[in-house]
């Protein structure tokens, strides 16, 4: 890999679910980006945005209907099962359940170790010394590997899913909503922990959070998106600190402030969220922007680099040159 290539480049990705008879859901819709070796991005957005299939989609545990997934520099759109197993060793993910995404037949040597036994890397004697090792990595004991998974609190078994997530020494992970089943108070422990071991171990994070607060404290970059598209990137104090698009501010405008002498100004958004069946024609935000202008419905905004390094897809804001992020 060159110096200069992103570790990952995602150019003009669809993911597109066949709903019913002709109808088609556009979960994720030409959407653009890259990350750097090393670095977060953080995705956001409301529920049903695209976020978590947007992640999937990378790791190819759906299958992309159109565009681009070049790890390294190599294209690994088109790879079959066999093709990808290389590539899983490289690529992982961490679930937002932590209940659903371990096997509760399995104890959690067992579950940490099965990626290895797949990869066949190491005896079944070096096995079980790296899981004592990605448990006590996580803050668990070499005691606990023995036991099964519903001997364990949430956090806990959000923990197993992360050691699990790093038993093939990968070198990127999708993170997706890793802390939004957990306790507030367990939430910065994990958020610290995974910060800890991209440092010690030189990972690469896509991380998908609704937590706003979480997501500046912990992404270099932050996307925005809606209704399957990107609608806002940048460097994450520079968005927090001028959002452009105004779905952006709508969103950054209702985190909440602790201090009650402080009153913030909240932008309140009219009207529902449209159907993904039936998405307005141009702007996906024009229904409840406020700023929307007939120029909205005409044409679907491209992202624009408004200033370096900042993408915002709007046709109110200039400047720049068309086209995605690269």
């Amino acid at each position: 890999m060159e110096q200069n290539t992103p570790l990952l480049q995602i150019e003009n990705l669809k993911k597109y679910f066949a709903v019913g008879k002709n109808k088609v859901v556009k979960a994720v819709d030409d959407i653009s980006f890259s990350i750097q070796k090393g670095e977060t991005l953080g995705l956001v957005g409301e529920s049903g945005c695209g976020k978590s299939t947007t992640g999937r989609t990378i790791l190819k545990l759906y299958e992309p209907t159109g565009g681009k997934i070049l790890f390294e520099g190599r294209d690994i759109t088109g790879l079959d099962s066999r093709q990808m197993l290389p590539y899983r060793k490289e690529m992982q993910m961490i679930f937002q359940d932590p209940y659903a995404s371990l096997n509760s037949r399995m104890t959690v040597a067992d579950i940490i170790s099965e990626a290895l036994t797949i990869h066949h890397l190491g005896s079944a004697k070096e096995r079980s010394e790296t899981v004592a090792e990605l448990l006590h990595k996580v803050g668990l004991k070499r005691e606990h590997a023995s036991r099964y998974p519903h001997e364990f609190s949430g956090g806990q078994r959000q923990r197993i899913g992360i050691a699990r997530a790093l038993a093939v020494q990968p070198k990127f992970i999708v993170c997706d909503e890793p802390i939004s089943a957990l306790d507030v108070s367990i939430q910065a422990q994990v958020v610290n922990m995974l910060e800890d071991l991209q440092h010690e171990m030189g990972l690469t994070y896509l991380f998908i959070a609704h937590d706003l607060s979480m997501v500046k404290h912990i992404s270099t970059r932050i996307g925005v998106m809606y209704l399957g598209r990107m609608m806002e990137l940048a460097d994450s104090q520079e968005l927090y600190a001028h959002p452009q698009h105004p779905y952006t501010q709508a969103l950054l405008s209702a985190i909440p402030v602790p201090d009650p002498r402080h009153e913030k100004s909240r932008i309140v958004l009219e009207g529902e969220v449209p159907s993904p069946l039936n998405p307005p024609f141009g702007c996906p935000f024009r229904t409840r922007c406020r700023y929307c202008t007939e120029a909205c419905a005409q044409a679907t905004p491209q992202l624009r680099e408004v200033e370096k390094g900042h993408w915002v897809a709007c046709h109110l804001i200039g400047g720049g040159t068309d086209g995605a992020q690269k």
